[in-house]
């Protein structure tokens, strides 16, 4: 079973190291369990960590690019096929038309308007495929108790908090997105 992931992060080379490592890991153990990468086509940050890490264990590297960030982003231009879009909200649709899983490593502001995106269209039925929040260090605690908020304040119905689940390494996502791709397949 060969998976196409949808990859979330940061695009800044300005984080903590640990994290860039970790995409890194991400990116190694996507290509040695024979899936393929999706992910927003730069070549800096996390992007460009986890985009290389693929391709340097012979992995398959799909980036996704608006026109109008391809040299802001700085497009890694070795990717096996880049998709060049006209705007953000092409990009995010190709994305998500691409992937069959998504994960969300640490980011900013464009990593969480995308991964709500994912977690909201999943609530709304527009598709069924396995999310993650890869919490590394606890980035995400914050967020993830703002998601259990929703439920204990009436936003949202409990059962929703399980539409995106949480990991904490990078073996436990890979092992969990087989796990769940096989259940909806």
């Amino acid at each position: 079973m060969s998976l196409a992931i949808c990859v979330y992060c940061a695009s800044s080379n300005r984080v903590p190291k640990h994290y860039l490592n970790a995409a890194r890991e991400l990116g190694e153990g996507i290509a040695q369990r024979g899936h393929r990468l999706v992910y927003g086509g730069g070549k800096v940050g996390l992007m460009g960590e986890v985009a290389r890490a693929v391709q340097a264990q012979g992995g398959h590297v799909t980036g996704v690019i608006p026109e109008a960030l391809r040299d802001l982003e700085l497009a890694l231009e070795s990717a096996d096929k880049m998709i060049v879009t006209r705007d953000m909200y092409e990009r995010k649709a190709t994305m998500a038309r691409l992937a069959d899983a998504f994960i969300a490593l640490p980011g900013g502001f464009g990593t969480l308007e995308e991964i709500s995106e994912i977690i909201a269209h999943r609530l709304l039925n527009f598709h069924a495929k396995p999310c993650v929040i890869l919490n590394l260090n606890g980035f995400y605690n914050a967020l993830l108790a703002q998601f259990d908020r929703f439920a204990a304040e009436g936003f949202a119905d409990a059962a929703h908090r399980h539409l995106c689940h949480e990991t904490r390494t990078v073996p436990e996502t890979l092992d969990l997105l087989e796990r769940l791709h096989v259940k909806t397949s």
